[in-house]
Protein backbone atom coordinates (compact mmCIF):
# COMPACT_ATOMS: atom_id res chain seq x y z
CA UNK A 1 0.00 0.00 0.00
CA UNK A 2 1.25 2.87 -1.42
CA UNK A 3 1.32 5.73 1.69
CA UNK A 4 4.07 8.60 0.58
CA UNK A 5 4.12 9.93 -2.75
CA UNK A 6 6.60 13.39 -3.37
CA UNK A 7 6.16 15.31 -6.18
CA UNK A 8 6.93 19.11 -7.17
CA UNK A 9 10.40 18.24 -8.85
CA UNK A 10 12.29 19.27 -12.15
CA UNK A 11 15.04 21.28 -13.32
CA UNK A 12 15.36 24.85 -12.45
CA UNK A 13 18.12 28.15 -13.23
CA UNK A 14 20.94 28.73 -10.55
CA UNK A 15 18.55 31.24 -7.58
CA UNK A 16 15.77 29.91 -8.98
CA UNK A 17 12.92 27.89 -6.70
CA UNK A 18 10.43 25.02 -5.98
CA UNK A 19 8.13 23.84 -3.88
CA UNK A 20 8.12 19.98 -2.97
CA UNK A 21 4.95 17.96 -1.72
CA UNK A 22 4.54 14.95 0.40
CA UNK A 23 1.34 13.56 0.18
CA UNK A 24 0.17 10.96 2.26
CA UNK A 25 -2.76 7.86 2.12
CA UNK A 26 -3.58 5.14 4.88
CA UNK A 27 -1.75 7.47 7.73
CA UNK A 28 -2.32 10.85 8.75
CA UNK A 29 1.11 12.79 8.96
CA UNK A 30 -0.15 15.17 11.87
CA UNK A 31 0.58 12.21 14.40
CA UNK A 32 4.42 11.62 12.38
CA UNK A 33 7.90 13.91 12.78
CA UNK A 34 8.11 14.34 9.08
CA UNK A 35 12.12 14.62 7.16
CA UNK A 36 13.37 15.56 3.93
CA UNK A 37 16.74 13.56 2.72
CA UNK A 38 18.42 14.32 -0.20
CA UNK A 39 20.56 11.83 -2.18
CA UNK A 40 23.08 12.94 -5.46
CA UNK A 41 25.14 10.09 -7.00
CA UNK A 42 27.89 8.68 -5.49
CA UNK A 43 27.53 10.69 -2.64
CA UNK A 44 25.66 9.53 0.71
CA UNK A 45 21.96 10.26 1.32
CA UNK A 46 21.81 13.32 3.94
CA UNK A 47 19.26 14.70 5.95
CA UNK A 48 17.99 18.06 4.79
CA UNK A 49 15.00 19.24 7.34
CA UNK A 50 12.40 17.65 9.81
CA UNK A 51 9.23 18.84 11.70
CA UNK A 52 8.31 17.59 14.62
CA UNK A 53 4.57 16.52 15.46
CA UNK A 54 1.90 18.68 17.41
CA UNK A 55 4.50 21.12 18.19
CA UNK A 56 5.52 22.02 14.77
CA UNK A 57 9.18 22.82 15.62
CA UNK A 58 11.77 22.86 12.67
CA UNK A 59 14.89 22.02 11.82
CA UNK A 60 17.48 22.24 8.76
CA UNK A 61 21.14 21.61 8.17
CA UNK A 62 23.61 23.81 7.76
CA UNK A 63 23.97 23.48 4.03
CA UNK A 64 20.06 24.64 3.29
CA UNK A 65 19.48 27.02 6.90
CA UNK A 66 18.29 30.02 5.64
CA UNK A 67 16.92 29.37 2.08
CA UNK A 68 14.60 26.23 2.85
CA UNK A 69 11.53 25.80 4.78
CA UNK A 70 9.50 23.03 5.68
CA UNK A 71 5.92 22.98 6.79
CA UNK A 72 2.52 21.16 7.01
CA UNK A 73 -1.11 21.50 5.63
CA UNK A 74 -3.26 19.47 7.90
CA UNK A 75 -6.25 20.06 5.67
CA UNK A 76 -4.62 18.27 2.91
CA UNK A 77 -2.43 15.90 4.60
CA UNK A 78 0.46 16.96 3.24
CA UNK A 79 4.06 18.25 4.34
CA UNK A 80 6.30 20.75 1.82
CA UNK A 81 9.44 21.74 1.58
CA UNK A 82 9.62 24.97 0.16
CA UNK A 83 13.12 25.54 -1.62
CA UNK A 84 14.93 29.40 -2.54
CA UNK A 85 18.00 30.45 -3.82
CA UNK A 86 18.46 27.01 -5.08
CA UNK A 87 22.64 26.55 -6.05
CA UNK A 88 23.65 23.48 -8.74
CA UNK A 89 24.75 21.63 -5.21
CA UNK A 90 21.58 21.03 -4.32
CA UNK A 91 20.91 18.43 -6.94
CA UNK A 92 19.85 15.08 -5.99
CA UNK A 93 16.94 12.90 -5.35
CA UNK A 94 14.90 14.42 -2.31
CA UNK A 95 13.03 11.51 -0.04
CA UNK A 96 10.46 12.22 2.55
CA UNK A 97 9.93 9.99 5.25
CA UNK A 98 7.72 9.87 8.73
CA UNK A 99 8.59 8.40 11.66
CA UNK A 100 5.74 7.11 13.98
CA UNK A 101 7.94 7.11 17.39
CA UNK A 102 10.50 9.98 17.02
CA UNK A 103 8.04 12.66 18.27
CA UNK A 104 10.82 15.64 18.19
CA UNK A 105 12.28 14.69 14.74
CA UNK A 106 16.08 13.18 13.29
CA UNK A 107 18.56 12.89 10.68
CA UNK A 108 18.84 9.27 11.37
CA UNK A 109 17.30 7.43 8.26
CA UNK A 110 16.18 4.04 10.60
CA UNK A 111 14.66 5.65 12.81
CA UNK A 112 11.74 6.37 9.62
CA UNK A 113 9.46 3.41 9.15
CA UNK A 114 7.57 4.84 5.67
CA UNK A 115 9.44 6.49 2.58
CA UNK A 116 8.17 7.63 -0.50
CA UNK A 117 9.91 6.79 -3.69
CA UNK A 118 11.72 10.44 -4.46
CA UNK A 119 11.63 13.42 -6.76
CA UNK A 120 14.34 14.68 -8.82
CA UNK A 121 15.79 17.93 -8.50
CA UNK A 122 18.48 19.51 -11.13
CA UNK A 123 19.71 22.88 -10.56
CA UNK A 124 21.64 23.57 -13.62
CA UNK A 125 22.13 27.00 -15.91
Amino acid sequence: QLQLVESGGGLVQPGGSLRLSCAASAITLDYYAIAWFRQAPGKEREGVSYISRSSGSTNYADSVKGRFTISRDNAKNTVYLQMNSLKPEDTAIYYCAASPWNYSGSYHPFEYDYWGQGTQVTVSS
